[in-house]
């Protein structure tokens, strides 16, 4: 595995910034959700993202063979603020946990 960091702050990104309305520096730094979501359709995978007001920009959808990933309906999860490794299947996890380090965004709850 790979670490990204910053040259310019030294922050670590990990993939679950990408699902996070305050990941990689709220906006303010870069902002490495598009490598998240090239990973993502390498795999085959259709990738949509948002802007998160004038926050992080987001990942809002992944879907394949039809089957949307991201639990857009569920009033359970509140994307943006619920950490992806709840709702995300577990081959989509291992797929970025293989390709990006994880040094935990979200509290435990």
């Amino acid at each position: 595995m790979t670490s990204w960091k910053c040259p310019t702050c030294g922050n670590r990104y990990d993939w679950h910034h990408a699902f996070a309305k305050f990941g990689y520096d709220d906006g303010d730094g870069a902002v490495e959700t598009p490598r998240i979501a090239r990973i993502l359709e390498d795999a085959g995978y259709a990738v949509a993202t948002a802007r998160f007001g004038p926050h992080n920009t987001i990942i809002t959808s992944i879907r394949k063979n039809g089957i949307e990933y991201m639990p857009v309906l569920d009033p359970h999860i509140c994307i943006g603020y619920d950490d992806p490794a709840t709702y995300l299947p577990q081959e989509i996890q291992n797929l970025l946990n293989h390709n990006v380090p994880y040094d935990r965004l979200f509290n435990d709850t």
